[in-house]
């Protein structure tokens, strides 16, 4: 059964089966620093974006999240520098610690545990979402914050994550905010723009609402995307053949009691070195 981890792992230092994993993924102890400096490089060689960081364990992030396909991690630096540009209010003068009561209404949050192969969960409950109190750009500000945080774990830049979208309780009345511009930038913080790789969202509890929401997300997925989608309904049994249940909370057929919403974003206010990090990528502190 997983522990209880509420602190983001920074250690660079790699466990042995992740390292298995990054291995097969392309990346070579030998030759990484090569690889990282022949990236910056290519950067100052190309003109499509100006990134604010070219330092090693920014880079890294790319690297790992296209499997050091150095034009494939160039590419996905430029769009997230797009995103960034797009939707400033995502990024600039957000306070982590702000967000705080975004997960307390637990609408979205990371586990503190991974799932069998070493991957972070986070879970939307758009069922208990109130658009009155909280807005859409809320919820993004709070996910792409989360995203930011995990991709500072080296273990989390090799495996990636998993979503799981619970859509019990989600209504006509939440379908009225999900508009072809919500979908694209979900689509944009979940596949193409972030230094992460979410490797499968898989959908549970959904009613018949989930279908007019999904034909608002279809024109804009593309085949590959459409293969990591998993709709689960109420059959957890069906969740479970992708993710333990020893990695799961109770609530979805698994072993584990709920645990702290907020406490992962909290664990900021007593790590300097997360406090950093994030203020490098702008975040106010």
């Amino acid at each position: 059964m997983p522990s209880f981890e509420y602190e983001l792992n920074m250690d660079p230092e790699l466990p042995d089966d992740i390292k298995k994993v990054a291995i097969e993924q392309g990346e070579c102890e030998e030759t990484r620093i090569q690889t990282i400096e022949e990236f910056r490089n290519y950067i100052l060689e190309h003109d499509k974006c100006q990134p604010h960081r070219t330092d090693d364990e920014f880079l890294i992030r790319y690297l790992r999240a296209r499997f050091w396909n150095i034009p494939q991690s160039y590419k996905l630096l430029c769009n997230y520098y797009k995103f960034r540009e797009q939707n400033k209010n995502f990024f600039e003068k957000v306070r982590p610690l702000d967000l705080t009561y975004i997960a307390s209404k637990d609408i979205v949050h990371v586990t503190p545990y991974r799932d069998q192969c070493g991957r972070r969960i986070m879970i939307y409950r758009f069922g208990v979402w109130k658009p009155s109190e909280v807005t859409t750009d809320d919820i993004f500000r709070a996910t792409v914050c989360l995203m930011e945080m995990g991709i500072l774990e080296p273990i989390t830049q090799v495996v990636g994550g998993i979503g799981i979208f619970d859509l019990q309780g989600f209504s006509l009345s939440h379908l009225l905010h999900l508009s072809p511009s919500v979908a694209t930038k979900m689509i944009a913080v979940m596949v193409t723009s972030m230094p992460t790789r979410v490797a499968s969202i898989h959908i549970v509890n959904q009613n018949f609402v989930f279908n007019a929401a999904l034909n608002i997300f279809k024109p804009f997925m593309d085949a590959k995307m459409r293969e990591h989608l998993f709709i689960h309904g109420s059959d957890m049994t069906s969740l479970h053949k992708h993710i333990r249940p020893d990695c799961l909370p109770k609530r979805y057929g698994g072993e584990l009691e709920d645990f702290s919403c907020t406490a992962w974003i909290e664990s900021i206010k007593e790590n300097q070195h997360i406090q950093k990090e994030l203020e490098k990528q702008g975040y106010v502190i």
